[in-house]
Parts: C-alpha cells; sequence; structure tokens
C-alpha cells in the first residue's frame, strides 16, 4: 500500500467510528486549549538546540499553541502479514490518546481502538464490529500506552513547550524530553536534522514485542514522510514505527507504517 497522503478529510469531533463507551472521554481528549497562547520564537531561547530548530521550524510565528488534536490518518499494520487500515486518533499528549481504527484480514473486519485515558490503558478488538477478539488492560497495558503517548507528542508540537516536559541536550542532533505519565518518567529522543526537519523519535517503552514477559524495550518511530502544515503547525506527515534496536537492527520489529491525512488541532 502507499501511504503518501490522500486528499485531506476534516474529522468531525465525534467520528461514526467512535466506540459508544469513549465518547465523552474523546470529547474531554480533544477539547479547545484554553488559554491557547501566541507562539514567539524567544519562547525557545532556552531549550537545547535541537529542539529549538525543530520547533522554530514547526510552529509558524503567532500561532495558538493548541495541544489537543484530531488526526485522521491510513496506512499498513503488520498482523501476520502487512494489512491496510484506516483510522481516527484523537492526541492530547499530557492527557491521553484514542485510537480508533478498522482493517481487514481477508474477507474478515477487524475495528477497535487503543486507548490510554484518565490514567488507564487498554486495548479492544472485535471482528465485525461485533465478536471480540482480543481485550488487554492492566498495570502492563497502561504503562506501554503510557510510554507510546509520551512519544507521539511530536505530532502536537505546541506540548513540547508545556512546564511539564523537562528538556536535556543530547548532542547537536538530539534532545530528551522527559515527560510523566502513569507514575513513570518517559524520556523521549528526539533526533532533529540542521534544517529543523525532525528525523527520528526514541522512547524505552514497556511492551511485550515477542512471546517473553513484558519488559522495557527501544521503541521508534521514523520519521520520513514529507511535511505538511496544519493550523500553523509543521509536521511529518508519514512515519514508520516500531519495536526496533536502532540503529544495528532497524525495521526487523517494525509493525506499523502511517501517513496523516488530516490534523485538527483544538
Amino acid at each position: 500500500m502507499n501511504t503518501a497522503a490522500r486528499p485531506r478529510h476534516h474529522p468531525s469531533a465525534q467520528p461514526a467510528s467512535i466506540d459508544p463507551s469513549l465518547r465523552a472521554q474523546w470529547s474531554a481528549l480533544t477539547a479547545p486549549t484554553d488559554p491557547a497562547t501566541e507562539f514567539t520564537a524567544d519562547m525557545t531561547a532556552d531549550l537545547p538546540a535541537p529542539t529549538r530548530r525543530w520547533l522554530n521550524r514547526a510552529i509558524a510565528p503567532g500561532t495558538p499553541l493548541r495541544r489537543a488534536a484530531i488526526v485522521r490518518q491510513h496506512g499498513q499494520i503488520r498482523i501476520g502479514g502487512w494489512h491496510d487500515y484506516e483510522a481516527d486518533w484523537a492526541l492530547s499528549p499530557l492527557n491521553g490518546f484514542i485510537w480508533s481504527a478498522t482493517t481487514h484480514l481477508g474477507p474478515i473486519a477487524i475495528s477497535g481502538y487503543d486507548r490510554y485515558t484518565r490514567g488507564s490503558g487498554e486495548m479492544r478488538w472485535r471482528l465485525f464490529g461485533l465478536l471480540p477478539l482480543m481485550t488487554a488492560s492492566g498495570a502492563d497495558v497502561t504503562r506501554s500506552a503510557a510510554g507510546r503517548l509520551a512519544a507521539e507528542f511530536c505530532f502536537v508540537p505546541a506540548t513540547a513547550l508545556a512546564s511539564q516536559v523537562r528538556w536535556s541536550e543530547v548532542d547537536h542532533s538530539k534532545a530528551t524530553a522527559t515527560i510523566d505519565l502513569a507514575g513513570i518518567s518517559h524520556p523521549v529522543t528526539i533526533t532533529v536534522a540542521t534544517d529543523g526537519t525532525l528525523t527520528r523519535v526514541d522512547v524505552p517503552r514497556w511492551g511485550q514485542p515477542t512471546a517473553a514477559d513484558y519488559a522495557e524495550h527501544l521503541f521508534t518511530a521514523l520519521l520520513d514522510g514529507p511535511e505538511a502544515t496544519y493550523d500553523g503547525f509543521t509536521i511529518r506527515s508519514a512515519a514508520r514505527a516500531g519495536w526496533w534496536q536502532c540503529p544495528d537492527h532497524c525495521a526487523t520489529e517494525e509493525f506499523i507504517r502511517f501517513a496523516i491525512d488530516h490534523v485538527d488541532y483544538r
């Protein structure tokens, strides 16, 4: 499947695909940022050089610093083989996410969601929207979902300026943002090109990529798609992600590829 961006689709505040049990949580995550202070370059003055380059490229001067988003995306997910999917995504990186998707295994439709909301994580997937296929929750799922949420702040750049995000410089091209979620500090390292383009995100994330017990593994997203601008924010519009041990074994555990069709910053 080609993950090039499709014609822009403006997602509604309540996509029809959302599980009814999540509608109140979706609304809470996507409530407008208040107040949404306007961005100026001097806001980045005390940040590490890579972070400063990224944000000054990613946020246009005068842009309201909205810290929530509704995202429409499509791509491929690996379930045995690679399968096309479409998803609606509510993202508030300091609060939670809901990722509601649909895919097919041959003629079998699979739909459901992953979420981290109200301090807990859950996965719930059904066949044909009715028959339970997989449900998971509990401490391990919550910790893993929180790590995912921390890494996804790169799609809501205003989050990087929040007081809850603590920055440290690694080197000229890398900086680490530490974000506290689910009672755990998540160090998220971004890699930034000399022109300010964000190219990679790494986080030690709790998970179970193999049959072994849950443990902390390197989770990496390679942001290699073109840039797109929505509501004054410029982001990479495509990525590949997985439980990779980069740079030596990149792509050996890649499990998702996606392109963003539209973002509505809130």
